[in-house]
């Protein structure tokens, strides 16, 4: 049966082919002359052709070695991206999938969670009805509701409540952000649809740009209270809509919680989700 080619042969044959020999190349790997000399011969009997002129100055490259060359170069390529990802430090991209809201608290909470030198840092992800834990698309999701797939576990962290706000009780029509797609509207959205669909002034393509609407004083915008009372110049102008009221829950795959990185995630996530003084349900 014939033997397979060696890649760890084919990373000796580079280094013999730049140092012109095998001492050169024992220096540069730390592999013995004798056994260098034995790797290169078995490496050209895979092959079936010969490499190297042997000689008193050293092992020249043949017309065929030279070709076997430049066909191992991406090996050597290969193999320094591997030695950068072996050297790199063990940070590890920790997925996290939310609405927009919460992602922006999280960010601009991020100091009091997490530091530079921790074994994670986080990637944020906007838009929860588009990405799925379930196929690792992210490792943790903050939803709005417990998960009810056996595969993936969650707890409850916190329960929102949502309200109208405003630049002044004076403003009587509803901005809201749109839908695109197939996308369902999200449930503050759709009680706007339901309740005020008469008074809709006008729409945007993103939460922020909605909440800038309501800013300059074009309608009011139905938000988590905690995200209306964190932008300054809107005011709470109505009561706390009880129909809106939700649990708020973090999840993640079974399996992937026990992988450190995200164990710790979720750790430092939960905490700063669960302390009610940085998120008031009421103005």
């Amino acid at each position: 049966m014939k033997r397979r080619l060696s890649l760890d042969d084919a990373s000796l044959f580079l280094a013999v082919a730049d140092a012109g020999g095998l001492a050169g190349a024992a220096r540069r790997t730390g592999v013995s002359v004798p056994t260098l000399g034995r790797r290169m011969g078995e490496l050209e009997r895979v092959l079936g052709e010969k490499l190297f002129q042997r000689g008193a100055r050293g092992y020249s490259l043949t017309a065929r070695g030279r070709q076997f060359l430049a066909e191992a170069e991406d090996l050597r390529r290969l193999s320094a991206r591997l030695g950068s990802f072996a050297q790199q430090d063990r940070q590890v991209r920790v997925r996290v999938t939310t609405g927009h809201w919460t992602a922006r608290f999280l960010v601009d909470a991020i100091k009091s969670y997490w530091s530079p030198d921790a074994t994670w840092v986080p990637e944020f992800v906007e838009g929860v009805r588009t990405v799925d834990i379930a196929r690792r698309e992210a490792d943790i999701g903050i939803r709005s509701r417990r998960p009810d797939q056996p595969w993936l576990a969650g707890r409850q962290t916190h329960v929102l409540n949502f309200a109208e706000f405003a630049v002044s009780p004076d403003i009587a029509g509803y901005v809201l952000r749109s839908e695109s797609g197939n996308e369902t509207p999200a449930g503050s959205e759709r009680w706007v649809l339901d309740n005020r669909s008469d008074a809709i002034v006008t729409t945007a393509s993103s939460a922020r740009l909605a909440a800038d609407l309501a800013l300059a004083g074009v309608g009011r915008i139905v938000l988590p209270v905690f995200a209306g009372a964190s932008l300054p110049g809107l005011q709470q102008v109505g009561p706390v809509i009880d129909e809106l009221t939700r649990g708020e829950w973090l999840v993640c795959h079974h399996d992937g919680r026990h992988d450190p990185p995200v164990r710790a995630a979720l750790d430092a996530i939960a905490a700063i989700l669960t302390d009610r003084r940085l998120r008031p349900s009421s103005v």
